[in-house]
This record gives structure tokens, C-alpha cells and sequence, in this order.
């Protein structure tokens, strides 16, 4: 029938074609669109993670300052706050903190590393044992006994913020090494890549979101841990807020409590904005 649709022998309808006596259609010349081409990873950093939290804490650090111009402070207030004190304990502070994290780093991630490697997994549990006692000993009990053995000074201080500190780095260094896929590691070795370029291109990046967690845990906790450092005459904001206690001082009492709680916030939001930028692109959703 001339108006059948059916096609005639040996001609196929377009779009068709044959491979080794099986039929196969092309659906782009039908007019199909072609499956959408990955989106863009957009950027690792916002404005809003840029913005949001530095304009609380100025925001916060405003409000304190205007009620301090108002606030009557009596020749105690004014002693414990002038003469530049308020200045020095919180350069003590940030001493304290920068120094005890460097520390903790190059003890807790070297550590980490080795307790993954070869016949030394077997003293994992003992080391994380001995970490797990650093941290659940309180932390102004640790910071008595340093004082008794090693004296009054920011030695012992630095010493108990260190010991407080390194489980979560270690903890999380272990487990990211842990976490990785065993066949990665072995198509690295199958390509001939030793042991020391596997671990620096392959288990390592592929574990630093953990560790970078735990790097920022203990930052947290060194600023909170570092307060204590004044009852070991470590110094830092501990003297303000000491100070407020025991002299019943509200406004010493505040501002040592604020600057101590601002510096805390902006060490943990300059932390996450690097656990974001040194995250590898490769670990990035939506890459």
C-alpha cells in the first residue's frame, strides 16, 4: 500500500543504523538534547561565611566598649583595665594559643602518621589511651601537678594546654589514615610510587578534611584551656576574669569573659574558612 508507513526492504528510517546485523537508533538526530554537561563547582567560600561573623563580633565588641564608656568604674576597675593590661593579657593569649597548637601539631599529626604504619599500629591503642588521659584528666588538676613539678611559669602552662589538646588531632589523624580506600592505595603502589610519595599524595590528601576538623577542635580548646594559665602564672585573659571574681568587678569580670569568648569565635571561623581552602578540590561536591 502506497500509504502504509512501513519501510520498504533494505532501507532503514533515518536515524538508523546497523552493526553486525543489529539495529541502533540514533536520538540525537531525532532531535533529543544531549545529557547537560556538569555545573561549575561554584566558589569554596561565600560572602555570607565571609561577612556574617565578623560583623557579629564587632558588633559585640562595640556594645561592650559604649557600655564601658558609661559603666562608673571604681580605682580597682580602673587598675585592673588601664595601663595597658587589658592589651597584654590578651597578646598573652593569643601567645598561648598560637604556641601550644603549633606544638600540638607537630607531635599529634607526625604521631598519627607512624601509629598507621607497619609494626607500630600495634601501639594505637596504648597511645590513644595516653591521650584519652591527657584530656579526661580536668584540665586545672593537670595544670596543678605541671605547677608542682615544673614550677610557676608559662612552661607549665604551655605543657597542660598541649597535653589537653593533642587527642583530637591524633584521634582524627589516625582515622582519616584509616578511612582511606585500600585499592587507591594499591593502584598508587602498582604504579611505582614508594611508600613516602604514597603517603604524601595520596593518604594524606585524601585524609585532611579529618584532620583539619581535628585541628580545629583543638584550637577551640586551647583558647578556652588557656585561661587557666593565669593559676599557673601563665597569664592571658584568665587574669581578667580572676580578677573580676575575686574582686567582685562586673566590668573586669565582662570584658575578660567577652574577649575571651570573641577570640574563641574568631579562631574557630578563621579555622573553618582554612579547612575549606586546604579541603583538596578533587574531595569538593559538585566537582
Amino acid at each position: 500500500m502506497s500509504g502504509s508507513s512501513r519501510p520498504s526492504p533494505g532501507r532503514r528510517p533515518a536515524g538508523e543504523h546497523e552493526v553486525k546485523g543489529l539495529a541502533f537508533r540514533d536520538d540525537e538526530e531525532e532531535g533529543e538534547a544531549p545529557p547537560p554537561s556538569p555545573v561549575a563547582a561554584g566558589p569554596r567560600i561565600g560572602w555570607r561565611k565571609l561577612t556574617f561573623l565578623p560583623v557579629v563580633l564587632i558588633a559585640v565588641l562595640l556594645a561592650t566598649w559604649l557600655w564601658f564608656r558609661q559603666a562608673d568604674l571604681d580605682a580597682l576597675s580602673r587598675n585592673a583595665l588601664g595601663n595597658g593590661q587589658v592589651t597584654k593579657a590578651l597578646w598573652q593569649h593569643v601567645q598561648l594559643t598560637v604556641i601550644s597548637t603549633f606544638f600540638v601539631l607537630i607531635i599529634a599529626i607526625p604521631l598519627g602518621i607512624l601509629l598507621t604504619r607497619g609494626a607500630f599500629r600495634k601501639a594505637t591503642p596504648f597511645a590513644m589511651a595516653f591521650a584519652n588521659m591527657g584530656q579526661a584528666t580536668p584540665a586545672i588538676g593537670l595544670l596543678a601537678l605541671l605547677v608542682i613539678w615544673l614550677g610557676i611559669g608559662r612552661r607549665a602552662a604551655l605543657i597542660g594546654i598541649i597535653v589537653y589538646a593533642v587527642l583530637p588531632v591524633l584521634s582524627n589523624t589516625i582515622a582519616g589514615l584509616k578511612a582511606n580506600d585500600p585499592t587507591l592505595l594499591e593502584a598508587a603502589r602498582g604504579i611505582g610510587m614508594s611508600p613516602l610519595g604514597v603517603l604524601a599524595r595520596v593518604e594524606l590528601p585524601l585524609a585532611v578534611p579529618l584532620i583539619l576538623a581535628g585541628v580545629r577542635t583543638a584550637l577551640v580548646l586551647n583558647v578556652g584551656t588557656a585561661t587557666l594559665a593565669t593559676f599557673g602564672g601563665g597569664g592571658g585573659l584568665g587574669v581578667l576574669i580572676t580578677t573580676g571574681i575575686t574582686s567582685q568587678r562586673m566590668p573586669v569580670l565582662v570584658l575578660g569573659s567577652v574577649l575571651t569568648v570573641a577570640l574563641a569565635l574568631l579562631v574557630d571561623w578563621l579555622a573553618s574558612l582554612a579547612e575549606l581552602l586546604l579541603r583538596p578540590r578533587g574531595l569538593e561536591v559538585g566537582t
